[in-house]
C-alpha cells in the first residue's frame, strides 16, 4: 500500500522517471522529480521547452503516448493512492471527473465534427447520472460561466466557428464540468495574443479561489507565475532545480538558473539595455553532462560541480535548490 501523501498535500509526485524508447536508445526525460500541489493552492512549474514539464503533467493522469514514452519509476500520490497502479476502470473514474486538465492547443484537443456544447455535455456524462437535456443544460451553465457571450448559441458552435481565446475558454468549462478537486492546465495562454492571455489567466485565477481547486499551472512564462500562483518548481534538463513560495523565487533566487531566467525578462524602466541571455544552451536529451546539468552554462560552476550531482534540498527556510553554489540572498531579505 502507498504510503500516505506529504500533510496537506493533495497532490503528491515522488521520484518520477519518465523514459522515451527511441532510434537513439532509451533516453530518461524526466528524471526523479518530486512535486506536492498544496489543497486549495496553485503550483506553477517553469521551464524552458523540453525540460520534461508537460511529460510530468501527463504522467499524473497516465496520459503518456506508449511508445515511445513510459514511466520507468516513482508514485503519484493522489489523497495518498498511487494513481500509477491503479486499475484503469479506478483512474476512469479519476481521470476528468476529480482531476481535469487543460491542454495548450485546444483546436487540435476538441473534437472538430462535434459542436461546443454536445463536447461538454459528453464529458458530464461520462461521469454524472444525467439524461441528454440535464447534461445540455450543464454545458450551457459552464459555458456561461467561463465567459463566453451568448452561451445557448455558442453550445452550437463548431470549434472552427470559436476564436483561440473562446475554443480555450470551452476547454476550461469542460474541465470543470465535473467540479474537479485538481486542474492541471498546460500552457493554457499559447498562441493566445496578450489581451486574451490576461482574460484567460484572469478566468483561471477567478475559479480557482471561488472553487477552492488546487491547480497546477504548466508554463515557460514567469509572468504567468507571478500573477496566477502560491509557489514555483523551476525545472531544467529532466529535474527540479528549485522550489520555493513565489515571492521567494522572484525576490531571492537561489539557483543560478533560476536568477538567470529572471534577469532575462524584459523591462520597461530605465535605460534601454540589450536584453541579456543565459549562456549556451539546454543540452540535448540523453547528452546531459555529468555532476550538475546547468554547470556548462554557469558562471559559479567549480570542479565539484562536474563530479557531485547536487541534490535538492533546503537552503532558506521554505526553500530547496539542487546547487553547490547558491545564490546569495539579498542583505534585506
Amino acid at each position: 500500500m502507498a504510503e500516505a501523501a506529504t500533510a496537506g498535500a493533495l497532490l503528491e509526485i515522488r521520484d518520477l522517471q519518465v523514459e522515451l524508447h527511441t532510434a537513439r536508445g532509451v533516453l530518461r526525460a524526466v528524471d526523479g522529480v518530486s512535486l506536492q500541489v498544496p489543497r486549495g493552492k496553485t503550483l506553477g512549474i517553469v521551464g524552458e521547452s523540453g525540460c520534461g514539464k508537460s511529460l510530468t503533467a501527463l504522467s499524473v493522469l497516465r496520459l503518456l503516448r506508449a511508445p515511445p514514452a513510459r514511466v520507468a519509476h516513482g508514485q503519484v500520490l493522489f489523497e495518498g493512492r498511487d494513481l500509477l497502479s491503479l486499475p484503469e476502470p479506478e483512474l476512469r473514474r479519476i481521470r476528468g471527473n476529480r482531476i481535469a486538465m487543460v491542454f495548450q492547443e485546444p483546436m487540435s484537443s476538441l473534437n472538430p465534427v462535434y459542436t461546443a456544447g454536445a463536447q461538454i455535455a459528453e464529458a458530464v456524462r461520462a461521469h454524472r447520472p444525467v439524461d441528454r437535456a440535464a447534461a445540455r443544460a450543464r454545458a450551457v451553465e459552464m459555458l456561461r460561466l467561463v465567459g463566453i457571450p451568448a452561451p445557448e448559441e455558442r453550445a452550437d458552435s463548431y470549434p472552427h466557428q470559436l476564436s483561440g481565446g473562446m475554443r480555450q475558454r470551452v476547454m476550461i468549462a469542460m474541465a470543470l464540468c465535473c467540479d474537479p478537486e485538481l486542474l492541471i492546465a498546460d500552457e493554457p495562454t499559447t498562441a493566445l495574443d496578450v489581451t486574451v492571455q490576461a482574460q484567460i489567466l484572469e478566468l483561471l485565477r477567478g475559479l480557482q479561489r471561488s472553487r477552492q481547486m488546487s491547480m497546477a499551472l504548466i508554463t515557460h512564462d514567469l509572468g504567468v507565475v507571478a500573477e496566477t500562483c502560491d509557489e514555483v518548481a523551476v525545472m531544467y534538463a529532466g529535474r527540479v532545480v528549485e522550489r520555493a513560495p513565489v515571492g521567494d523565487i522572484f525576490r531571492r533566487p537561489a539557483h543560478p538558473y533560476t536568477a538567470g531566467l529572471l534577469r532575462s525578462i524584459p523591462r520597461l524602466e530605465g535605460e534601454r539595455e540589450r536584453l541579456w541571455a543565459i549562456p549556451g544552451a539546454v543540452p540535448a536529451l540523453g547528452a546531459w553532462p555529468s555532476g550538475c546539468r546547468f554547470r556548462d552554462r554557469c558562471d559559479r560552476a567549480t570542479e565539484i560541480c562536474a563530479r557531485v550531482d547536487p541534490p535538492l534540498e533546503p537552503r532558506r527556510e521554505g526553500q530547496l535548490a539542487a546547487c553547490h553554489h547558491p545564490v546569495e540572498a539579498p542583505a534585506s531579505a
